[in-house]
């Protein structure tokens, strides 16, 4: 195998769906939000080329706890995503998943990992 296939394989490995939720909503919401928006995402997305790669060699989902004002500037900065609503809450946006990609904005990197503030004791 050469060099230019390994990496290539290797940067498929990287791939991950990015899944939003709204730190202002109440826990029970944003997980079952999140199991919604991960689905929702591979089903609108499953022919998409990159999602049979995410499938084949990485299946890495990292979920996220962000702002309200994170959560509408993600909405601009990435392409192709599903937005999660919920009617109990008057069709509030609760979560938001994006297509599988090795490559995310920047602002993506510094966002904080769901569970991440939980009392763990």
């Amino acid at each position: 195998m050469s060099n230019r296939e390994k990496k290539r394989i290797e940067n498929k490995k990287r791939s991950k769906m990015y899944i939003l939720v709204r730190d202002s909503m109440p826990m029970g919401i944003q997980a079952n939000s999140v199991a919604h928006a991960a689905l929702g995402c591979y089903l609108k997305f499953k022919e998409h080329p990159s999602v049979d790669e995410w499938l084949q060699y990485s299946f890495r989902k990292v979920t996220c706890e962000v702002t309200d004002e994170e959560f509408k500037a993600a909405k601009l900065e990435a392409d192709d995503w599903v937005l999660i609503t919920e009617d109990t809450m008057g069709g509030a946006e609760i979560a938001i998943a994006f297509r599988p990609r090795s490559n995310y904005p920047e602002s993506f990197k510094k966002f904080q990992l769901y569970g991440k503030g939980f009392d763990s004791g």
